[in-house]
């Protein structure tokens, strides 16, 4: 099977005049293939009419991870109220939340046999909850279907809504996660409509309410090592259990350039020190993203 590089299969070109012209490091390669899990959890998805994160981030490892029968359905729509620089997904004002989806999320997970779902969702700032009611009630249309599965939640900042958390936290999801995704300097420009601190502090939070909890850290979007490190302290600081560290690639012209290649030995070098400040499960490498080899978090996570 040919491995082809990432610039091939991505719809736009690193183009901005620091990476314009600039062929990605070897590392940068996937195998694109598409075997009867792949088109099974295709055609899955589209027949109930559920989104994936896979596929609306353009995820690098869509192929390694449907072919694996894994993937993450995006609840709540398509479109995102926020706009950060580095994300694909498309922002507007989205329609009214679907309240059937949860059901269709749990016929999905069963008609595929999961053994663990991951759930996330864009960010609906409009609502009074930030959608925290349509995540508890996937978790639970889930269970009811699939009582086997053990579930994820990629859940939003909720704009620090505790209430909206705690409803999440009250439906026991294996791992709560929630992606702090860049250094403290770089926030107020990257995710403008986020706060770092309520990032931090809805992880508290989530810890006690007695979740196993997980964030993910994106490089190459400006930031030094050694803030990236700030960011793993803060996070033990309030007992995140879990740490994706991945590599930043341009989604579109329109995005933030890529700042930085880092090199895989660096991203060891950080799962190491990450393990020596207590983690129980890193994943830390070029391609790695949010919901990369989730169903292996759980046992160390457990």
């Amino acid at each position: 099977m040919e491995l082809i590089p990432i610039e091939q299969i991505r719809s736009s070109a690193l183009s901005s005049a620091s990476t314009s012209h600039r062929r990605l490091p070897p590392w940068f390669k996937v195998e694109a293939r598409t075997g009867p899990d792949y088109l099974d959890i295709k055609q899955t998805v589209d027949r109930l009419k559920l989104h994936t994160i896979c596929e609306e981030a353009r995820c690098p490892n869509r192929w390694e991870c449907w072919n694996a029968r894994t993937a993450t359905f995006l609840i709540l729509g398509d479109i995102c109220t926020r706009r950060c620089h580095y994300c694909s997904v498309e922002t507007g004002r989205p329609p009214a939340p679907d309240h059937e989806e949860p059901r269709r999320v749990a016929e999905a997970v069963q008609a595929l046999g999961l053994r663990h779902a991951v759930i996330t969702s864009v960010n609906r700032d409009e609502l009074d909850d930030g959608g925290a009611a349509i995540f508890a009630e996937t978790i639970r249309q889930t269970r009811r279907l699939s009582p086997a599965c053990t579930i994820e939640v990629l859940i939003p900042d909720f704009e620090g809504n505790q209430a909206a958390l705690a409803m999440v936290s009250a439906e026991k999801p294996e791992i709560l996660n929630h992606n702090i995704e860049t250094v403290r300097r770089l926030f107020p420009t990257i995710r403008p409509q986020g706060k770092y601190q309520r990032s931090i502090d809805l992880l508290d939070r989530a810890k006690q309410q007695g979740m196993t909890t997980k964030s993910g850290l994106i490089l190459g979007m400006g930031e030094t090592l050694d803030e990236a490190r700030d960011v793993m302290r803060d996070l033990r600081t309030v007992g995140c259990d879990i740490i994706t560290i991945g590599q930043y690639l341009q989604p579109t012209r329109e995005h933030l350039p890529v700042a930085r290649f880092y090199d895989p030995v660096e991203f060891a070098a950080l799962k190491e020190e990450g393990l020596a400040l207590g983690f129980t499960h890193i994943e830390s490498g070029p391609l790695v993203r949010s919901s990369y080899h989730a169903e292996q978090q759980i046992i160390p996570a457990s």
